[in-house]
């Protein structure tokens, strides 16, 4: 199914049929697949509503550049087309930023928040970082001091340098938006979040490291958080059935 932000057309699925509303935020780049096991086993308690970003999945691209306000607007947009209040939210890496902007920006209620390896809290660049990122800086002003023909073909050698693999995965269209996200801190809005919230975290997490959890459960007033031993940024596929008794725990009320 789909549903119209703006001049954009947003894929959705729903599944079951039940009063109490779940939505689930996939990562960037990810879709709906990949929580296919979460849904079978909540489906039948909940009415579940789970997305395609735009670009991504069954949803075509993006008609403009987003920012991740522009992404929560999305959210908050179907929540009103469709009704639906104080939902238990479950939000996936780029999905947990979403979340946050809703939550602590946008001040949305929700009954639940669960938040599994959340991006948000931009990482402080080391040495390398900084000399990598004015390196790039520097040659691509050089590079415009090329002719035009040879100016695009020098462009193109750089992000292949420098570009991280996230970046260049993407389609060009999505480029803006991906530099807009990652550079965007939430930092801020997390002692806002008033809602009672989970923490999943892998304990070897690289692309949202466990610091970072220690620091949203110290900023967000009523979170807990749960470590899953040897499991990295992807760790509810990787430990689908501890996932799914923790998950299970905290949407029954049990300690």
């Amino acid at each position: 199914m789909y549903f119209n932000y703006k001049e954009n057309k947003i894929y959705y699925e729903k599944y079951g049929n039940k009063k109490q509303n779940l939505i689930i935020l996939p990562g960037w780049g990810d879709n709906r697949k990949t929580f296919y096991n979460i849904i079978d086993n909540l489906k039948d308690e909940f009415s579940i509503y789970i997305f395609d970003y735009p670009g991504f999945g069954k949803s075509p691209l993006p008609k403009q550049d987003l920012t991740i306000y522009n992404y929560a607007e999305i959210i908050i947009e179907f929540m009103k087309q469709n009704k639906i209040k104080s939902p238990i939210v479950i939000g996936h890496s780029f999905g947990g930023r979403i979340i946050v902007t809703m939550s602590g920006y946008y001040n949305i209620n929700f009954k639940k928040i669960i938040l599994i390896s959340s991006a948000g809290i931009k990482p402080k660049k080391n040495i390398f970082q900084k000399i990598k990122q004015y390196s790039y800086k520097l040659l691509k002003k050089l590079g415009s001091l090329l002719p035009l023909k040879t100016r695009n073909k020098y462009n193109k050698k750089l992000i292949s340098i420098f570009a991280s693999s996230d970046y260049k995965a993407l389609p060009p269209t999505l480029h803006r938006t991906f530099i807009k996200i990652v550079n965007e801190d939430l930092t801020k809005y997390l002692k806002y979040i008033n809602n009672e919230t989970l923490l999943i975290w892998g304990e070897k997490d690289q692309a949202t490291p466990i610091k970072d959890a220690y620091k949203m459960n110290y900023l967000i007033k009523n979170s807990g958080l749960v470590i899953i031993k040897n499991a990295t940024h992807f760790c509810y596929m990787e430990y689908p059935m501890y996932f799914k008794i923790i998950l299970n725990k905290y949407l029954k009320g049990e300690d």
